[in-house]
């Protein structure tokens, strides 16, 4: 007798691509790379005779209270918020690999310490440390943003790194590379890190996504971007003042941007937290 495999809605659904969420990032990400071919104004021009206008033909989605296109600022502002979001993933992304890889690789104790003190930086809460970093840098910008958001989230990727590198270490492939005179970063690069990359794609694609919600979060608080550094967080940080004056736009608008793009990456990083599991079901 041959039995059926069952699948279940749930398993069906995992499986399924989503071709919509990955397109409409692709879009936002081309409009925000190539925006100055169809942008109708200067983002930064202020015409202070427009402040505060609703949409209409003139201004597709209306003036902030500066007089600035929301229009050209979104898609030229959506290029800065990207920017931050993916140098800070890369910079939390490299720290967490080689914490994670001399961890596992360490002896005991040593392998001991450093999970403790990640563990501790782990249990501090994620904005606090953005917080208390970017007051100390004090001059903000893209790059000292990226780079404080990026300090403050290796910690999560790091344990999972440390995880698998500890379960690889005794495999034959990597005792033959140490027997040969194989150093760290090649044994990491060549042997480690392709074995481990999927299971961390997941985390790393949450990342940009962190990074670009702290961004706007640091912005909306008062000390992330100046307002001359159009980003989709400094945009959402007229908030006050555009609801005091009733000018719905200035905060619906860009948030709904920020709203879609978050959600499109948060559907691709469960696409692939979603074939890893059914990866690891197969085997």
């Amino acid at each position: 007798m041959i039995k059926k495999r069952m699948t279940s809605p749930s398993a069906l659904a995992a499986g399924k691509k989503p071709l919509l969420p990955a397109l409409f990032l692709v879009l936002i990400v081309a409009g925000c790379l190539c925006c100055e071919l169809f942008i109708p104004y200067d983002p930064a021009y202020m015409d202070l005779a427009h402040a505060s206008e609703g949409p209409s033909r003139q201004f597709l989605f209306g003036t902030d209270t500066m007089g600035r296109d929301i229009f050209s600022m979104i898609w030229y502002g959506g290029r800065i918020s990207l920017t931050i979001g993916l140098l800070a993933t890369a910079v939390s992304a490299l720290l967490a690999v080689l914490i994670g890889a001399c961890s596992g690789l360490a002896p005991r104790w040593l392998d001991g310490l450093i999970m403790r003190l990640t563990e501790i930086i782990l249990s501090v809460p994620n904005l606090l440390l953005v917080v208390l970093l970017q007051a100390l840098w004090q001059q903000a910008g893209v790059l000292s943003i990226s780079l404080v958001i990026g300090l403050t989230s290796w910690m999560s990727i790091a344990k999972v790194v440390r995880t698998e590198v500890r379960q690889l270490v005794h495999s034959d492939y990597v005792l033959a590379s140490r027997c040969m005179g194989g150093g760290f970063f090649h044994i990491l690069a060549r042997h480690l890190a392709p074995n481990f990359f999927s299971s961390i794609m997941f985390m790393v694609i949450m990342n940009i996504r962190g990074a670009i919600v702290a961004e706007s979060t640091l912005s909306f608080l008062g000390i992330g971007l100046p307002l001359e550094i159009i980003s989709w967080g400094s945009m959402l940080s007229l908030t006050e003042n555009s609801l005091l004056a009733g000018c719905w736009w200035i905060i619906v608008i860009p948030g709904l941007f920020l709203i879609a793009t978050l959600m499109c990456i948060t559907e691709l990083g469960e696409r692939f937290r979603g074939a890893r599991s059914r990866r690891h079901s197969n085997l």
